[in-house]
């Protein structure tokens, strides 16, 4: 049992599949972080501020959304905290996972799609060979 489990999605149906499996290894008084990571483009000469900062906007929305919907999956009854901030999402969920101190992180280790893992790696790989503790590897 663990006394916190942080929960990373990107709004994938794989993502939704850890919800299913974190109930039962949380301890009676334990916490639920989910947390999802938003994109952040710079703008460059040839985009606009306004463009730029509307697309931005668009990705914290999402991901916003993104926690909201799998927080409505849990029981109620459970201690769950949504989180939504902006960075490389590999390296924001571990960061999060040591500064919240959680035991197990449970990510799912396919999401949003083939190409873009291969082309940019997986995410959840990384966390795997960067977080010191258990990870939950869901299929």
């Amino acid at each position: 049992m663990y006394k916190k489990i942080l929960v990373p999605t990107d709004g994938s149906e794989a993502a939704e599949k850890e919800v299913e499996k974190v109930g039962d290894l949380l301890a009676e008084d334990g916490e639920i972080i989910i947390l999802s990571v938003a994109s952040e483009l710079t703008p460059h000469q040839f985009q606009s501020k306004e463009d730029i900062d509307k697309l931005n906007q668009s990705f914290l929305d999402e991901a916003q959304f993104n926690v909201d919907k799998m927080k409505a999956k849990f029981d109620p009854n459970l201690n769950i905290t949504t989180k939504v901030l902006v960075g490389f999402p590999a390296e924001t969920i571990v960061k999060v996972a040591e500064e919240e101190d959680v035991g197990l992180i449970a990510i799912s280790s396919s999401g949003k799609g083939r190409v873009t893992k291969f082309f940019i790696g997986s995410v959840a790989e990384k966390v795997i060979h960067s977080f010191k503790k258990d990870v939950l590897l869901v299929h």
